[in-house]
């Protein structure tokens, strides 16, 4: 017979050195596939957001584009001490808050319903969907034909109801001009916070239910116990995406109202675009977008504050 042949075992220490190169190399090797994607980033993402602060620290005009001169956080006390910044909040403000508010009641009230066993569901949840698929310019167009004051439906609806005497201009008014941004961008908005809650919905076990159902709960006390914690989480990506889409809406004003009658929907993002393009000031531009990112950031931290950690039943 052979002698066997015993291989010695590998020290602890080589053992060790040994899995820690192979990490390395496999770190370095991420690091590598994601090379182009990282630089892809930082060419289109990173490089822009740093200019544009770099450039909202300068007086930097196009009609008079050689005096290029650093002036700090000149621009941004200039923002805010200029009146047009605060008419242009306060319409930001009660435009979001009007959006949110809408799709979040709206959102729930329709996810509930789809929730439930009804005839045509799947085509309902696919009818849903519609609004999403329209490209924001398209449905900015599709509600100006609406509110046409002279063969618009919504006109023509409301008169043959007998809900209205004549035709009206509703974009003409400060009150409906705002009212009707709403509705438009509530539209729009609607389809993805009732696909989010809907999808929070059919996560809860009806176990939960039956069990508060045989303990005698209301379906108030259900809707408040059971269902609205369930949502909290989804509640708040709907926030958070909302709120960020509301604040930076610019297609549905540039098509609908163009921030008018006077400045009765001029927002931020509008005032924005006037600084920027109309005016070319491109100096208090870039500070009016960073003001507005700032704000947003802002909003989505206190979202995070109130609600985050909320609703975590999984684990």
């Amino acid at each position: 017979m052979r002698p066997s042949l015993s291989i010695p075992a590998a020290k602890p220490s080589q053992r060790s050195q040994r899995s820690k190169r192979v990490g390395y190399d496999r770190r370095a090797f991420a690091w590598l596939l994601n090379t182009p994607a990282l630089l892809a980033i930082c060419v289109l993402s990173a490089f822009p957001i740093a200019y544009s602060a770099w450039i909202s620290l300068h007086r930097y005009n196009l009609q008079r584009p050689h005096a290029f001169k650093f002036v700090g956080m000149s621009n941004y006390v200039d923002i805010l001490q200029s009146p047009e910044f605060w008419t242009s909040l306060w319409i930001t403000v009660e435009y979001t808050v009007l959006v949110v508010m809408l799709v979040v009641v709206l959102g729930i009230l329709i996810a509930l319903l789809l929730n439930r066993e009804f005839p045509g569901r799947a085509l309902v949840r696919t009818l849903v969907l519609l609004p999403w698929a329209i490209p924001p310019v398209v449905n900015g167009l599709m509600w100006q034909w609406i509110y046409d004051a002279k063969v618009g439906a919504l006109n023509g609806l409301l008169v043959s109801l007998g809900l209205l005497d004549q035709y009206r201009g509703w974009l003409s008014s400060p009150t409906s001009a705002l009212l009707a941004l709403v509705f438009s961008e509530v539209w729009s908005l609607l389809p993805l916070a009732v696909i989010l809650l809907l999808s929070a919905l059919q996560r809860i076990p009806a176990e939960l239910y039956e069990a508060a159902r045989m303990d005698g709960a209301s379906k108030s006390q259900l809707f408040r116990f059971i269902t609205l914690p369930w949502l909290s989480q989804s509640l708040l990506v709907v926030l958070i995406l909302q709120t960020m889409s509301a604040l930076r809406a610019f297609d549905v004003i540039y098509v609908l109202t163009a921030g008018g009658p006077g400045t009765a929907t001029t927002t931020l993002t509008w005032q924005t675009y006037l600084t920027t393009f109309s005016n070319l000031d491109f100096g208090h531009g870039n500070a009016y977008a960073w003001l507005v990112s700032l704000i947003t950031l802002a909003l989505a931290l206190a979202y995070f504050r109130v609600l985050y950690g909320r609703g975590d039943f999984e684990s």
